[in-house]
């Protein structure tokens, strides 16, 4: 099926939300559910409908702004509607960092692959999770409970960019951002990998 053919599916309203400026107030959104829609957001954060690529970057963004993370399932959300979707790791892609000063007055902006941009800050997180070959997934809270995960090139410039930090009674190596310290590891593990 074409993307044009995408209002075929439920989501009745979402063509009226392109008018308005940035994700949508889905949070205030209480609307029955509707099922499950034959889309999905891989690991890379290519959209797909239908097992075909989602390939215009305005109907993604549209998508994604009706996007919303309730406790059982990935779902899109109207005014009078809302419809689940499967999301294999998250949502969002981090796939560009700007960076002002460093050490502790540092701070990070992080854009992704939907056009927000982010502010690494204790109210936008940066938070580092175990991979699957052993090593560290880098995320940041975009909205709500929706995060972005941080593309490997741009982890490394989180790496060149940390320093260490005693957080508690543990000296950890990480990133500041934003007037917040976001451990990777402790610098006792780091030592023992070398």
């Amino acid at each position: 099926m074409s993307e044009g053919n995408l209002r075929s599916e439920p989501l009745r309203g979402l063509e009226d939300l392109h008018k308005t400026r940035g994700p949508a107030p889905v949070h205030l959104w209480n609307p029955p559910y509707c099922g499950e829609i034959d889309m999905r957001i891989a690991r890379d954060g290519t959209w797909f409908y239908k097992g075909t690529p989602i390939g215009r970057p305005a109907l993604v963004r549209l998508f994604a702004g009706v996007l919303r993370k309730d406790p059982e399932r990935f779902v899109l959300v109207t005014p009078v509607e809302r419809v689940g979707i499967i999301v294999e790791d998250a949502p969002f892609l981090g796939v560009e960092l700007l960076r002002e000063s460093e050490g502790p007055a540092q701070v990070l902006r992080l854009r992704t692959n939907v056009e927000d941009w982010v502010e690494i800050s204790p109210k936008n997180p940066l938070k580092f999770l175990p991979g699957d070959s052993g090593g560290l997934k880098p995320y940041v809270l975009v909205r709500g409970e929706l995060w972005a995960l941080v593309k490997r090139a741009l982890f490394y410039d989180l790496v060149a960019w940390g320093e260490s930090c005693i957080v508690g009674a543990e000296e950890f190596y990480g990133v500041y951002s934003g007037g917040g310290f976001f451990p990777m590891a402790t610098m006792r593990e780091l030592a023992n990998l070398t």
